[in-house]
């Protein structure tokens, strides 16, 4: 004789049925994605950086942070930090090879904070040297 679940464990059943999962839907800018060379091995850098900004500029002032480990020749030595708004195509806010190195995260802020709270204090990051 089979024993018949109780309603709450029909409930548990079916919220960890795959089948009724529904994908996140695109979130709504601003949201940055980090670009990083995998080859080079800066997933922990790229991962620190993510924290970082999402430490600084908590949800809903900031809607995501997406790490994209790329591993092509053409993007051999890639570092780049996007920042994606709504009205308009992503703003790139650093490239490594471009800036001559990685970010120092207080001038990365300071550029993402520019777009999308230009008011806003970054408290010891805005104090000059």
């Amino acid at each position: 004789m089979m024993e018949s679940k109780d309603k709450g464990e029909q409930r548990e059943d079916a919220l960890l049925d795959p089948a009724t999962f529904l994908p996140p839907s695109p979130l709504p800018a601003p949201t940055v994605t980090i670009e990083f060379c995998d080859r080079c091995r800066w997933l922990h850098r790229a991962t620190w950086v993510s924290t970082e900004l999402l430490l600084t500029f908590p949800p809903p002032t900031l809607k995501a942070v997406t790490v994209m480990p790329l591993s092509a020749d053409d993007t051999a030595g890639r570092f780049r930090i996007w920042l994606n708004v709504e009205d308009g195509p992503p703003k790139l806010m650093w490239d490594r090879k471009a800036e001559g190195g990685f970010p120092e995260l207080k001038v990365l802020k300071q550029r993402i904070r520019d777009f999308i709270q230009p008011g806003m204090s970054l408290g010891h990051s805005d104090k000059k040297a």
